[in-house]
């Protein structure tokens, strides 16, 4: 099922996403549902859940893009939306996302199995892979927007 939204909610809600209050608060996600499974915390992984859910909403639209967080959320709309990537394109910077995923997933086992050691080194590799692959569509999206201006 594929959610067709009007244009104008969906471009506001990617404004109030692209607050870099959003997305830096969203850092600690990981490590706070890691730090919830491995203390078999349900309350904070519960909370984290819905604030992951509530966050892109919960801040107003930033007043300039110049914000390097605000870049982020713009270049990943932009990559996924004007470029069409492909989100299972294995070429770069797309790789660093896939390799993302059994980082993490490895993260949460670790955490289940209570091994704080694995659990604190993948998650480290797995948020140091994703500001790797969102610095690349930054440093993408400013060569494109300079293009265009």
């Amino acid at each position: 099922m594929v959610l067709n939204l009007p244009d104008d909610f969906e471009a506001r809600f990617w404004r109030r996403h692209s607050n870099p209050k959003s997305g830096w608060s969203r850092t600690v996600l990981l490590p706070a549902l890691l730090y919830a499974l491995y203390h078999r915390n349900w309350r904070l992984a519960g909370a984290a859940l819905l604030f992951t859910v509530a966050n892109p909403v919960l801040f107003a639209p930033p007043e300039t893009d110049d914000a390097w967080m605000t870049r982020v959320v713009l270049a990943e709309r932009w990559w996924t939306r004007e470029e069409d990537a492909g989100l299972l394109d294995r070429g770069y910077p797309n790789g660093l996302n896939l390799l993302n995923v059994p980082v993490s997933l490895y993260a949460f086992v670790a955490a289940y199995r209570r091994r704080p050691v694995r659990a604190g080194v993948a998650c480290v590799i797995a948020m140091g892979l994703k500001f790797w692959y969102v610095a690349a569509l930054v440093r993408r999206y400013d060569a494109a927007e300079e293009r265009v201006a």
